[in-house]
């Protein structure tokens, strides 16, 4: 079993967390307001499908009955 020096592993992780490139608040900013954006068009979308599936079903029963 190989055993590691815990210096050269704690050496390695600061390394490789030193090489992590975090967001800018501005591109988190941005992304969150095209999320937000995103979300609201998708909820038009489905509101308008909804209410041209509705209004057919409404005409398509009224002329059966």
């Amino acid at each position: 079993m190989a055993t590691t020096n815990p210096f050269r592993f704690i050496q390695q992780v600061r390394s490789e967390v030193s090489k992590i490139t975090w967001p800018t608040r501005r591109e988190v900013l941005l992304t969150t307001v095209m999320v937000f954006a995103l979300s609201a068009l998708a909820a038009v979308f489905f509101a308008l499908v909804d209410w041209i599936i509705r209004f057919g079903l409404q005409n398509i029963l009224s002329l059966v009955s």
